[in-house]
């Protein structure tokens, strides 16, 4: 099993977002990067764990939890011209573009911020807080996971 770190601007798409989706689920759609793509198309597995990050808001944290329901398929945003993220290029035949479906798990208690994240020690050194990391799916590790669910006092879901 692999943890990941999922960003979503609340304005976009959040953690609420994700729990009033039917079932709770939702594909992960529009991401244009290709080191978060080929995560998401070849290593992003069923049952991984998934830490619901807001980015790009008043205080970016770590919000809650969902699973990955889904491994990666392609992006039908990528070949729709109606779509933010269309990309012309895309095609059925050859699409560039992949996504997953997470289903939401649970809100924190205790969001992480990115200065709590900063603070800990088992989580100062996550790649969210990398200078220049601006990667939307990156990948997180056992113990990072473990202690996001220990200081929230909670079992793992997964």
């Amino acid at each position: 099993m692999n943890y990941w770190l999922m960003k979503s601007e609340p304005d976009c798409f959040s953690l609420d977002d994700l729990q009033q989706m039917p079932n709770m689920t939702d594909h992960w759609d529009g991401v244009r990067n290709y080191q978060a793509r080929n995560l998401m198309r070849d290593t992003i597995k069923v049952g991984d764990g998934v830490l619901f990050y807001h980015s790009n808001c008043k205080e970016p944290s770590i919000v809650g939890l969902a699973k990955v329901v889904r491994e990666g398929y392609p992006d039908h945003t990528a070949l729709d011209p109606r779509e933010k993220h269309f990309d012309p290029k895309s095609t059925d035949e050859k699409p560039i573009w992949f996504m997953v479906d997470v289903q939401y798990l649970c809100h924190l208690p205790h969001p992480l911020s990115r200065d709590a994240l900063r603070q800990h020690p088992t989580l100062s050194g996550m790649g969210v807080l990398r200078k220049g990391n601006r990667l939307s799916v990156q990948p997180v590790a056992a113990e990072e996971w473990q202690t996001v669910l220990s200081i929230n006092g909670l079992d793992d879901p997964l």
